[in-house]
């Protein structure tokens, strides 16, 4: 699990998801939950703990957003006043262009709209970035053009009526089932194409019964089940370590077999 600690701390282990929130709206009610969530789903998430922050962005968070593959801007109320939350916002998006990380947004307590017009709160708190931020016209254009674009990304409106815990068990499954995607996305679709091709052989195996056909369709049926376990493990989601260890283990087996 990946962990933000101290102001010193540093990521201690790989994660798939980031998560950029406004720590006084919601780290100890809708984000923790959903952290929570997560981690029982046991989906590897970045969430800053961290409450002392200062003016800029730090290096090591700017890493952990370009480390994952998916990130989650829980938007809320206050989200727009913090400078910090709307640099993180940058920088996921830069990442979605660069990275193709994908970016699920969240509008927890404020409306879309708001976000995406900088209207309401977020007005408010534009008024303010542009009298403390004068003759820094290119920086917060910078801010309203992400709010704008992440607010216009398909992803979940809290305001609906439905309790939290079912809402935050349904954000929590459509990041498990986007990141699956990652994962194996490229593998369904040759597993597809293989057992239609599988199907095509095995009726015309029977049409035409021959060693040769029946060596093709085999073949096919063999490299499916290669395919099908390189999926099951590719969903375990192992760390590089892990990983390293199987294939250590591949190749003492190999060496064996001589």
């Amino acid at each position: 699990m990946e962990w933000s600690t101290s102001s010193a701390g540093t990521p201690q282990e790989k994660h798939d998801v980031f998560l950029s929130f406004r720590g006084e709206d919601t780290r100890y009610t809708f984000t923790g939950h959903l952290h929570a969530t997560l981690t029982r789903l046991q989906v590897n998430t970045y969430i800053d703990y961290n409450l002392q922050r200062g003016e800029e962005i730090s290096s090591s968070l700017l890493k952990a957003i370009e480390d994952a593959k998916l990130s989650v801007v829980v938007f809320s109320k206050n989200y727009g006043n913090s400078k910090w939350c709307l640099d993180e916002l940058v920088k996921i998006l830069e990442c979605r262009k660069m990275r193709g990380q994908i970016v699920l947004p969240v509008f927890y307590d404020v409306d879309p709209s708001h976000v995406r017009n900088q209207t309401g709160t977020y007005a408010e708190a534009f008024a303010k970035h542009e009298e403390l931020l004068q003759g820094q016209m290119e920086k917060l254009q910078k801010w309203r053009e992400a709010l704008r674009e992440a607010a216009n990304y398909s992803g979940w409106d809290c305001s609906v009526n439905r309790m939290e815990s079912e809402l935050i068990e349904k954000i929590a499954n459509d990041v498990l089932e986007k990141l699956n995607r990652v994962y194996v996305g490229d593998l369904d679709q040759q597993i597809a194409k293989l057992e239609q091709l599988a199907k095509l052989q095995h009726q015309f195996y029977k049409k035409i019964c021959s060693v040769e056909n029946l060596k093709k369709h085999r073949a096919t049926v063999e490299r499916l089940t290669e395919l099908k376990m390189e999926r099951s493990v590719r969903m375990l989601r192992l760390s590089p370590d892990m990983l390293s260890h199987l294939e250590n283990s591949k190749d003492t087996d190999n060496y064996l077999d001589l």
